[in-house]
């Protein structure tokens, strides 16, 4: 893509500023110091439609706009007045707890999401997106077919990234997001209903797919063919019942980032455990778990605590291409569990 579309797509999913192709834009400003380009990378970002009605934090609005103009003044060229303007909006704007990131998916579609800017709030780590669910998600675009028509339960979905992108993509024929943490849920149920989806009341949450009112503006790019049912489920590994798993039945599950706790990796398992004893007389489901490693011996110890329950694992090949991640690739690995 060109370098103003590469910006765009860094900047709206809110990705650091080093990660940016900021030599490749001091470089064709030198070469080609009219304002074009500038002007090109500003509407498509701090001016872009999803910027005005999601916008990131303030703080990294002005910190991208600060970095913008340096290198436009680097280069010697006439002062451009819209990228001024544009600083002295966002330098009257006050800090929000709260901030939007939108990505692109293949079609052009974006998926928005409410995010906090702390990585820690409310006591859990749910609330922001993590690398495993961009790459787990990118994974499912690619492999569209092991979703479509099919029911997926996601486990830890957080704030429902992944599962967005792939009820967008992969037309599923139900899709169950489930977390514990009532805050993460409440973020999720909203997440939901930013793009394009309408939920309905109730303890557990089935959602339509068609936008109306406030939810219409997320959805003009590209709206979903196809209708999944859709589910947000309180779910907690440890304290699951047999009838609420045999409720759910799912043909595929899912999960991003779950293995980084000893305590948390023997709850997942056991839950996995009753997943597989409560299927009735159906086919086990496939089980797709993404996880970050970043302590090697934690990534070992779920790897010898599903030997020692008898679930099998593989690990599924990655992909060298990147359609969300556009910094530094993280150490994520993809396993596959038969169950």
């Amino acid at each position: 893509p060109g370098l103003a579309t590469r910006f765009q797509r860094r900047f709206l999913a809110g990705r650091q500023l080093c990660s940016f192709p900021w030599p490749e834009l001091e470089q064709n400003l030198r070469i080609s110091p009219d304002s074009s380009l500038l002007l090109d990378i500003l509407h498509k970002t701090i001016c872009h439609p999803l910027c005005a009605k999601y916008p990131p934090s303030t703080k990294y609005r002005r910190s991208f706009l600060t970095e913008l103009i340096k290198k436009h003044e680097a280069t010697a060229a006439e002062p451009l007045d819209e990228l001024y303007d544009a600083l002295a909006d966002i330098l009257n704007e006050e800090e929000s707890t709260r901030s939007y990131k939108t990505y692109l998916l293949p079609s052009g579609e974006p998926v928005t999401l409410s995010e906090s800017v702390a990585i820690v709030s409310g006591g859990t780590t749910g609330l922001v997106t993590w690398d495993a669910a961009l790459q787990l998600a990118q994974w499912a675009i690619e492999n569209n077919s092991a979703f479509r028509d099919r029911t997926v339960l996601e486990l830890g979905s957080g704030i429902g990234f992944t599962g967005i992108a792939i009820c967008k993509t992969c037309h599923p024929k139900a899709y169950v997001f489930s977390d514990c943490h009532p805050a993460v849920l409440q973020q999720l149920a909203e997440n939901i209903r930013l793009n394009g989806f309408v939920l309905e009341p109730g303890k557990t949450r089935h959602i339509q797919t068609e936008p109306q009112g406030q939810e219409e503006a997320a959805t003009s790019y590209q709206k979903p063919k196809l209708n999944p049912k859709l589910i947000v489920a309180e779910l907690d590994w440890g304290s699951v019942t047999a009838k609420q798993l045999l409720d759910l039945q799912p043909d595929v599950v899912i999960a991003a980032d779950v293995v980084y706790d000893p305590e948390i990796i023997l709850a997942l398992i056991g839950m996995l455990q009753k997943l597989a004893a409560c299927r009735a007389a159906r086919k086990a489901p496939e089980v797709y778990i993404a996880l970050t490693v970043r302590n090697p011996d934690t990534y070992h110890l779920f790897q010898a605590e599903l030997d020692k329950v008898g679930i099998g694992w593989q690990i599924i090949p990655a992909r060298s291409n990147s359609i969300f991640l556009y910094d530094t690739q993280p150490n994520v690995t993809i396993l596959q569990l038969f169950i």
